[in-house]
């Protein structure tokens, strides 16, 4: 080896900084030697262009000093925009070294599709597949699993499974993506039974990635059946001595209804607790309305030395938004400030919520227009739906106008102004807001639900007659609206927003999706067992008086979880106190 290339990989080894590496490549340029070694060249642009240096606009310089760069140098540049804060020049780059007279190899593709997947990039990903498959890369395992994985995270799950599918070899890595890609794009079933295949194979048994897959999985459904089975299968591979595997298990439990088993993975783990595990902990307590035990966790924390957050002063709001705390939520956001924590929009989202939900509007609003940040569409919303639930008009109209200006479409918004003048009887103005609506194409979303049963998920839609059992199921719902009457049960027609008679009115309201699921959970399952339903919207008032009253008459447990939280209905309560 030259004495001067010797020099230089001596040298390579300490550019630890810009200024060595800047210095070597004036070394090399004054000597004449910058382009005869390509060696030092592909590893002076790695250094340049990765961590921790990552100094990608002199890497790009640097790359355009050379005559005749090689593949091996367009990779170390594109390796490095691929892992940048703006992946999408690393597809810019691929496509300028596919136009230049370079070959690109399977190393190219791979960096370029990573960039894909961290940009949502779906063209592209699809144009460089096709370029793998001319090029003759189609059996390289690797690059195999990156295509699956960036076809799962830009939600193209149908080309995710062609791509399994056609795979000459599979790893742990390939079925991991596979399992996160259906569980993340809403189909957690084919994630569960795709994981359950894994644990027969020996040479792909499951590892903490895949866990973590089929509990988000199990969250999503509500499967506490198939998540249980999963935590055990967790404790015998003595997987749980991770702990952002018992950080999923704890998630899971919550949002599985289950927060008693949740808190008791919380109390025995062994691997230590992070602060993500102390967030995690109290968020689901805040999902369950238990705002006081909460708290105590929030404070615990401090106690064990650990910092807290914005995410655990979000969770400890949220905990006293859904557990009526006003005071208590009032004074915690006022000690951010005490504690150096500046409050967020998410922050000021959830006081406003909580003193909305309590019936003080003004103080709500005086919040928004005292923010030091820009209100957005949420803030608004959560306006308009504490303005319905008392009945403010003028606060209603403000905060629609104020969704306007900011260019929502969402249909709740209009939803909920209407239905604040149906509660008026104002008519004309519920049928100027339905005439909005149809002349922007706006859609309402129908509700649905899910149950398990047997392991077995069932979905219902607001009036659904298509499952197999809808005959017994609607059978059901008549002897339960009989039975119930003896307890006092009157319909909440005045939840029912149409200049419709009363019978229509109770007809609608009749049959919503968690009442065709929890009518289906009776006739499915022995007396005693707990039904939970997941329902996609908030529940209504109706459906919530039906519930406690269902829970007394059949002495059945019953927890309905909504978009915002659960409620546990029991003996004819609500673990919600009726504050939600």
């Amino acid at each position: 080896m030259p004495p001067a290339l010797l020099n230089s990989e001596l040298f390579l080894q300490k550019c630890d900084s810009l200024t060595k590496i800047k210095q070597l490549q004036s070394h090399l340029i004054t000597h004449g030697r910058f382009q005869f070694y390509p060696s030092i060249t592909i590893k002076l642009l790695e250094l340049c262009a990765l961590p921790p240096i990552a100094n990608l606009p002199h890497a790009t310089a640097l790359f355009h000093h050379l005559h005749a760069p090689s593949t091996r140098h367009w990779n170390a540049v594109l390796r490095g925009l691929a892992q940048s804060v703006q992946p999408t020049q690393a597809v810019s780059w691929y496509a300028a070294m596919s136009r230049s007279s370079r070959r690109v190899d399977a190393l190219t593709c791979s960096f370029a599709l990573k960039a894909c997947a961290r940009a949502l990039a779906s063209f592209e990903a699809l144009q460089i597949h096709a370029q793998v498959v001319r090029f003759g890369f189609g059996g390289d395992v690797l690059l195999g699993t990156t295509l699956l994985d960036v076809y799962a995270k830009v939600g193209n799950l149908v080309y995710a499974q062609k791509v399994f599918d056609e795979m000459p070899e599979r790893d742990v890595a390939c079925w991991n993506a596979l399992v996160s890609g259906l569980a993340q794009g809403s189909r957690s079933g084919e994630a569960l039974a795709l994981f359950w295949t894994m644990t027969e194979d020996e040479r792909l048994k499951p590892n903490e990635v895949t866990v973590l897959g089929a509990l988000s999985a199990c969250s999503q459904l509500g499967a506490l059946r198939g998540g249980e089975k999963i935590h055990g299968y967790i404790v015998d591979t003595k997987l749980d001595t991770h702990v952002i595997v018992c950080n999923a298990v704890i998630d899971m439990y919550a949002k599985c209804g289950s927060v008693d088993r949740a808190y008791r993975v919380f109390e025995g783990m062994k691997c230590g607790k992070q602060l993500i595990t102390w967030n995690t902990m109290i968020m689901a307590f805040a999902m369950h309305g238990y705002g006081e035990k909460a708290l105590e966790i929030f404070e615990e924390m401090g106690r064990n030395g650990v910092c807290c957050d914005a995410v655990s002063y979000l969770g400890a709001l949220c905990a006293c938004n859904h557990g009526g705390l006003v005071e208590d939520g009032v004074r915690l956001f006022n000690s951010m400030a005490g504690r150096g924590m500046v409050p967020n929009v998410k922050h000021y989202g959830t006081v406003v919520d909580l003193l909305g939900r309590a019936g003080r509007l003004q103080e709500a609003y005086e919040i928004v227009k005292s923010m030091p940040i820009f209100p957005d569409v949420v803030l608004w919303q959560t306006l308009l739906g504490a303005s319905k639930t008392y009945g403010d008009v003028n606060m209603a109209e403000m905060a629609s106008r104020r969704l306007v200006e900011l260019g929502s479409e969402g249909c709740g918004d209009y939803v909920l102004l209407s239905n604040v003048y149906a509660a008026h009887e104002r008519w004309d103005d519920v049928g100027k807001v339905r005439e909005a609506m149809q002349r922007r194409d706006v859609k309402k979303i129908p509700g649905f639900g899910y149950i398990e049963v047997e392991g077995v998920i069932h979905k219902f839609l607001n009036g659904d007659q298509t499952h197999v059992n809808s005959c017994e199921i609607y059978s059901k719902l008549d002897e339960i609206k009989f039975k119930i009457k003896d307890y006092g049960y009157v319909a909440k027609t005045d939840q029912v927003f149409h200049d419709i008679g009363e019978e229509e009115k109770e007809n609608a309201l009749g049959y919503h999706c968690e009442k065709l699921a929890v009518a289906f959970g009776l006739i499915s399952t022995s007396e005693g067992t707990p039904i939970q339903v997941i329902k996609n919207l908030r529940i209504c008032d109706d459906c919530h008086v039906v519930m406690k009253l269902v829970s007394k008459a059949y002495n059945r447990e019953i927890i309905v979880r909504d978009r915002a939280r659960f409620h546990r209905f029991q003996d004819g309560l609500c673990s919600c106190r009726d504050y939600w």
